[in-house]
């Protein structure tokens, strides 16, 4: 494939062409930007799930065996849109007053799009530090992909300067972020008719008596609060979003689960609250359910984990990415990305992307034109530097 010159706007559109809704492939976009990075003379690398239906990929422009590169990394992956109601086709960019409309707009191809955007003038700076293009799949779904890319390639780079994951920050630098673990409790009991409540076991009232218990635990983490004094809300989060359970009125219910989640302060034990929940089931509410039925039970399972991302003020990294971006200091965000992972392999870490996370997951989501040139002009920013090194 010839070199192709591509503006930031017709790489969001080509981009967010491609349906790549979490449950779908991403394979075809990999392909696009493959060729793409190959008719700049870049090769590229795929990290695939292992059915080979999705893939990672990922590129370095410079040296390869170059210590002190700096990583760009983005996510393929979208939300599905099903259910909302768009007023135009969410896999086809739209433009109005100044905005492009489209799912991925946001969260996050704009980003992938202005960096792929800047590949020919990172080339032309023939630096003595490489630029690495990391993209991920299933991030939106736990942040699944970038695991095993993490794992096979970058923990074998030289270590990198820094990673700028392109999350929508408003093109502010961020340091810090929440963690999130999310978990589906199922709670078995006894089914019996409704008017022998002596002799059944309730699943969905004990499965109630679980969920107060979360509830007072996350009363006593919003006492607890922030110390950074950093996050909105300044404290852990503990949401139940789905509950499942019972037959019919007249039936006192077998089973029970609910699907609950945490978002954590960075510095915070990330197992306290699910310890606590275990050990509740464990202490009050096995012991009354058993009494009436021995095989009762209560089980916890993980559905995804991903750390949160902690403040290393002062760190090189982010103090060029801060240069860059024109930002006086680094802000925290409640949001969970894939930078928490990127920093447990050691790799100083931030994010900075266009876009807002407010307008994320809705129907129409959107960007302004105006974050897109702000992230070209801080593409154009890190081109200069490379050049200068």
């Amino acid at each position: 494939m010839p070199a192709t010159r591509y503006t930031s706007r017709e790489l969001s559109e080509k981009l967010i062409a491609f349906d790549t809704t979490s449950r779908n492939s991403n394979l075809e976009l990999i392909a696009f930007v493959e060729d793409y990075l190959e008719g700049h003379g870049i090769s590229s690398t795929r990290v695939a799930n292992e059915d080979n239906t999705k893939s990672n990929l990922f590129a370095t422009i410079g040296p390869k065996d170059c210590a002190g590169g700096i990583v760009l990394s983005g996510h393929t992956d979208v939300v599905p849109v099903d259910g909302q109601d768009w007023t135009s086709d969410p896999f086809s960019v739209v433009e109005r007053d100044g905005f492009l409309f489209g799912r991925g707009t946001s969260d996050m191809k704009s980003f992938i799009a202005c960096a792929l955007a800047a590949v020919p003038d990172f080339v032309a700076a023939d630096a003595q530090i490489p630029v690495h293009i990391a993209l991920s799949y299933d991030e939106e779904v736990g942040c699944l992909g970038v695991r095993p890319m993490i794992d096979t390639l970058i923990r074998a780079l030289p270590r990198p300067q820094v990673v700028i994951v392109g999350e929508p920050s408003g093109m502010k630098v961020v340091n810090a972020h929440k963690g999130i673990r999310s978990y589906t409790t199922t709670v078995t009991g006894l089914e019996f008719h409704s008017s022998q409540t002596h002799q059944g076991v309730s699943a969905i009232l004990y499965a109630a008596e679980l969920i107060s218990e979360l509830t007072r635990l996350a009363d006593e983490m919003r006492v607890r609060g922030d110390a950074s004094g950093r996050f909105t809300p300044p404290y852990t989060t503990i949401n139940v979003g789905l509950i499942t359970g019972g037959t019919a009125l007249n039936i006192i219910p077998r089973t029970c689960a609910f699907t609950w989640e945490y978002r954590s302060l960075p510095d915070a034990d990330e197992t306290e609250i699910l310890t606590r929940l275990n050990r509740y089931a464990e202490d009050i509410v096995l012991p009354r359910m058993r009494a009436v039925y021995a095989g009762a039970s209560v089980t916890t399972v993980v559905r995804a984990e991903s750390p949160g991302l902690a403040a290393r003020d002062g760190d090189a990294g982010e103090t060029l990415v801060l240069k860059l971006a024109r930002c006086n200091q680094a802000e925290a965000v409640s949001y969970n990305t894939e930078a928490g992972l990127f920093q447990l392999a050691d790799i100083p870490t931030v994010i900075c992307g266009p876009g807002s996370i407010d307008q994320a997951h809705k129907p129409d989501e959107f960007i302004a034109l105006s974050q897109i040139a702000e992230c070209d002009r801080f593409m154009a920013r890190l081109a200069e530097h490379l050049r200068s090194t």
